[in-house]
């Protein structure tokens, strides 16, 4: 048996002894004696577990601190790898090698699991990260642990109310109120929805648009994933088989419908916040919710979860002329059927992915597009930007993927994406010559991380390349810089040597505004300020405000793509069940 054929049979044995090292430590309420198992600078994330929040406490003297606050309420104990997880193994993360454990304990609360992370250090292997998550509230377990009955256990009472009827008196509010409002029914607060639902908690989707998906269904012709079906799935329901592996808009929303009818979630199309405030006496919201007939309806819940995600309010910026121009003005957001300007020419203002895709949608219906490049763009090819999701393609079964992808604190998490980024610029080296010999400005993240980490940082800056940097390379979709332009006029874009770009539409591929300006547009500022900006990393590698208490209590924020959707929505659901259940402390 060779050195690496020992080292893997060893895996399990050495995994085990660290976390029986580690319970004997707790038990004890040995702080520092825990905290030793750590290398100096070994990171713990907590997903609720211990802490109740999300936070990843760096070093041991942190550790140590937390432990002594937190082991007396959370009494974590039977730390063990069960059969059914994927084994210990040695692994390369962020281009260190570790051997990677996940286990699950339990603590006062409920189940929880963890991943653990090992490396050698002198003599010994200790932690280099450590994540742990509380997965269940014990006692309030999701209800399809144990497949919900009707109240008669399947006998037919012919004089009682059926399904039908019961699902439309639940949906119609006549006689209560709900505990949770969620503003948004796009995959953020359908996640959010169907975990609460589960956990028993009154929960009712609003959302502006009149049909669910129509926040997908009606933006551009052309959009589809970037990212694979398997990595997307929803909570509680996969996508079928037939799904293709990039799924196209439309087909997106007619499974949101399905979604809502199949875990029969409380959803109000046509329907948007017009303003609320908050109760501290009562600890509750008032909301004026307004309807599509435009009546109005003042409803009051113990929670106010904003689902709008981080393409909220479109943001348009302040641009020289604007008001002068005669064509059409449009945000990406809102733009649709390209085919009404064949022949005629078109400004796209914006390299992210959304003015690429409009631009190649554009120009496939025959207009003459011209794109206008603000700041540096970082371009990948769209088959080298999964290496990001590598997890889910390691055949080991979902729900570790989904643990796994966790497991990162923001440190490692940053050193992962530069080594992916680093990779991905070889790739596509040829590609991106070309664009740079084009004239355009290719940017890789502030500290060389990629489009991963300019997502969430700050939601945007990034092509994932379906084919218009070809057409861009090739001159078929024409590209000028923003800063080469004096100002717009009637006609176009007047340059600063005096030329004009003609146009007669003008397509704002610009961004959204923080999720803290939808809180001050519908809240008002003393709430908006209070809570301060949404998204992107607060100092202890965190998103701000995110799957979290916020500091307006009962005001909560989730967003992102589809997995961070999926699996934030449970600790989200767990935090506010255990509030209901006034289990947190």
């Amino acid at each position: 048996m060779n050195v690496a054929e020992r080292r893997e049979s060893n895996a399990l044995a050495e995994a085990q002894h660290w976390l029986d090292r580690f319970e004997v430590a707790l038990r004890t309420r040995d702080a520092d004696g825990a905290a030793d198992l750590f290398i100096a600078e070994g990171l713990w994330r907590d997903v609720l577990a211990f802490t109740w929040t999300i936070e990843t406490r760096a070093g041991r003297l942190a550790i140590a601190a937390m432990l002594r606050q937190r082991l007396v309420v959370t009494q974590p104990k039977s730390f063990h790898i069960p059969p059914q997880r994927t084994p210990p193994r040695w692994v390369t993360r962020a281009g260190k090698e570790a051997l990677e454990c996940l286990f699950e304990f339990e603590t006062a609360f409920g189940p929880c699991a963890g991943v653990l992370r090992l490396v050698p250090d002198g003599q010994r292997l200790r932690a280099w990260t450590l994540i742990t998550t509380l997965e269940q509230l014990r006692g309030h377990e999701e209800a399809f642990t144990r497949r919900a009955q009707d109240a008669n256990h399947g006998i037919r009472d012919f004089g009682a109310e059926n399904w039908a009827a019961r699902r439309a008196k639940a949906l119609a509010y006549k006689d209560r109120d709900p505990a949770v409002i969620v503003v948004g029914g796009g995959q953020a607060g359908l996640s959010i929805a169907a975990r609460l639902s589960q956990l028993g908690i009154d929960t009712l989707i609003i959302d502006r648009h009149e049909r669910i998906g129509d926040n997908w269904r009606k933006r551009y012709h052309s959009l589809t994933l970037h990212n694979e079906v398997y990595v997307n799935h929803l909570p509680f329901l996969p996508f079928p088989p037939t799904f293709p592996v990039y799924i196209p808009k439309d087909r997106l929303a007619n499974w949101f419908e399905h979604y809502v009818e199949a875990l029969e979630l409380n959803y109000w199309t046509g329907t948007e916040l017009a303003g609320g405030s908050f109760d501290a006496e009562k600890q509750r919201w008032s909301l004026t919710l307004r309807r599509a007939d435009g009546g109005e309806r003042v409803m009051h819940s113990r929670h106010l979860i904003f689902a709008t995600g981080v393409s909220s309010i479109p943001y348009t910026p302040d641009l020289a002329g604007l008001r002068e121009f005669k064509g059409k003005t449009v945000h990406s957001g809102s733009f649709s059927d390209a085919a009404q300007w064949k022949g005629r020419n078109a400004l796209v203002l914006g390299t992210g992915t959304s003015g690429h895709d409009v631009a190649q949608e554009l120009h496939a219906h025959g207009a003459h597009v011209t794109m206008i490049q603000r700041s540096k763009t970082y371009v990948v090819s769209l088959k080298e930007a999964q290496s990001v999701y590598a997890i889910y393609s390691e055949r080991i079964p979902f729900e570790d993927c989904d643990l796994l992808a966790t497991s990162f604190p923001y440190p490692v998490l940053q050193r992962s994406y530069q080594i992916s980024t680093a990779k991905g610029r070889e790739v596509d080296k040829a590609l991106l010559d070309a664009l740079d010999a084009r004239g355009f400005r290719l940017h890789y993240g502030e500290d060389e991380t990629g489009f991963q980490m300019m997502y969430l940082r700050r939601g945007g800056g990034y092509y994932f390349n379906v084919g218009c940097s070809e057409l861009i390379i090739n001159g078929q979709v024409d590209l000028i810089q923003f800063s080469d332009i004096d100002r717009f006029v009637a006609q176009g874009a007047r340059m600063r040597d005096g030329s004009i770009v003609p146009a007669e539409l003008l397509v704002l591929a610009t961004g959204y505004k923080n999720q803290q300006e939808a809180v001050r547009l519908y809240l008002g500022d003393g709430i908006a300020d209070r809570i301060g900006p949404v998204w992107g990393f607060d100092d202890g590698g965190e998103l701000r405000n995110m799957w979290r208490q916020t500091a307006r209590p009962g005001l909560w924020f989730t967003a992102g793509s589809l997995a961070q959707c999926r699996i934030y929505s449970r600790y989200l659901a767990l935090q506010i069940k255990a509030l209901e259940e006034g289990l947190m402390r």
